[in-house]
């Protein structure tokens, strides 16, 4: 005997529900569905119905749209560079978007980084990123560093 041939203890003893076989069984004739009407039949599904008032989904205005077809872009400023530099020791003039993915800073599943001028530069940065605002690098070469930026517009 094998484990999967293990009768259960719990579901092995309790018999299904047989419909339809007979006064006796108490669930005969009509098989617990009433008399007559859309519900006896069988491939109905009524999920929706009110009862011939208009119902809610149709009630309702319809309201925007989802764009499948656009980029996912994460945004990330000069507040959270200066973090990521102190809490997880890169070095401020090799820092590459490549790198922050491989080391889960963030998730590349939520899309390409955009650098945004949010925040105070205070130290010279070279970053390797796929988009960043203009002020955003003017800012950064200011300082005297610069921005790469990775993806073709």
């Amino acid at each position: 005997m094998k484990i999967n041939e293990l009768p259960s203890s719990l579901t092995s003893s309790k018999k299904r529900k047989r419909r339809g076989r007979g006064a006796g069984s108490g669930l005969g004739k009509t098989s617990g569905r009433g008399v007559k009407g859309q519900k006896s039949r069988s491939g109905v599904s009524i999920k929706g119905f009110e009862g011939g008032q208009m119902p809610l989904y149709r009630r309702l205005p319809k309201r925007g749209f989802k764009n499948i077809f656009q980029k996912k872009i994460q945004n990330i400023n000069f507040n959270t560079i200066a973090k990521i530099i102190t809490k997880h020791r890169i070095d401020p003039n090799n820092i590459k978007e490549a790198d922050l993915f491989a080391k889960k800073i963030f998730t590349k599943s939520n899309g390409s980084l955009k650098l945004l001028n949010v925040g105070e530069v205070t130290d010279k940065i070279n970053i390797e990123i796929s988009y960043a605002s203009k002020t955003a690098i003017e800012k950064i070469k200011k300082n005297g560093g610069s921005v790469t930026i990775t993806t073709n517009k």
